[in-house]
């Protein structure tokens, strides 16, 4: 009889705690210790020297806060935003804007990427498993920018988020700790002349564009990060499509609300100063 009683006592218990154990999770992917940012030109870098500007590639970190590889997927799930830091109008004035946007095809834009590997730690490489649609960042300028995703994205378990510039965004911070910040750019290395390929911009567009477009990455820039992390639902065994899709109808509400505030908030600030 006690037998009897333990087993279900124990069937109950597992009926109780299996709905839990499949219930999704909101997983920030990409923070850490430092909070996103809009970047800065260090006192020792001002003018040309002052680098936040990221042109026409993809990248993500590979080092944040002494963290390998933050923006790695750890359980399966959809990608539903990203958050964006971005410098703002004091650095990026109207003329540099117009050089900007005549030297890289177009005005400031991004978009998220999924990356799945396809190299080696020795010689890295990544495939584009799938991409959002692109943003952009002109009214942003100056913020650290929320960005819902209409068409979630799905990702699986030690795939990589990144971000594409199809044109330039400024999301670059450095002048950090080389020990405890680093980032990898969609280039082969190549030594020519005693100059390195890593240290060129301009040229030939290597952002990657479309799901399937390959890449290697075998150049690195420590002491530097990207101003850019993301939120996940993961999606556990067990858990059912139609409440997945609920939760995250749920989150894109909660986000267009946020983004139309931010949105009110920003013409207001412009009616203010007569812009």
């Amino acid at each position: 009889m006690k037998r009897a009683i333990l087993a279900a006592v124990a069937g109950v218990l597992a009926a109780f705690l299996a709905p839990a154990a499949a219930i999704a999770a909101d997983v920030p992917v990409g923070v850490t210790a430092s909070p996103l940012v809009s970047p800065t030109c260090p006192a020792n870098a001002q003018g040309a020297a002052c680098e936040i500007v990221l042109t026409q590639v993809t990248a993500y970190e590979t080092l944040r806060d002494g963290v390998a590889n933050p923006d790695m997927i750890k359980r399966s799930g959809v990608i539903v935003s990203f958050d964006l830091g971005l410098a703002g109008t004091s650095l990026i004035t109207p003329a540099v804007l117009a050089s900007l946007d005549k030297t890289y095809g177009g005005p400031p834009e991004v978009q998220l990427t999924v990356l799945r590997s396809v190299g080696t730690p020795t010689a890295p490489a990544f495939r584009v498993a799938a991409q959002s649609a692109v943003f952009m960042l002109r009214p942003e300028l100056g913020t650290v920018a929320d960005f819902p995703l209409i068409a979630p994205l799905p990702v699986v378990r030690g795939e990589m988020l990144a971000v594409t510039v199809p044109t330039w965004a400024p999301v670059l911070s450095f002048e950090l700790s080389a020990t405890q910040f680093a980032y990898a750019q969609s280039r082969s290395q190549v030594i020519k002349g005693g100059a390195s390929s890593c240290d060129t911009t301009g040229g030939a567009n290597l952002a990657q564009l479309a799901v399937g477009a390959l890449s290697s990455y075998s150049c690195s820039y420590p002491g530097t990060r990207i101003e850019y992390s993301a939120l996940e639902i993961t999606t556990p065994p067990g858990f059912i499509g139609s409440a997945r899709r609920h939760r995250v109808r749920g989150h894109l509400d909660h986000h267009h609300r946020r983004h139309r505030r931010s949105a009110r908030r920003r013409r207001a600030r412009h009616h203010r100063s007569g812009v």
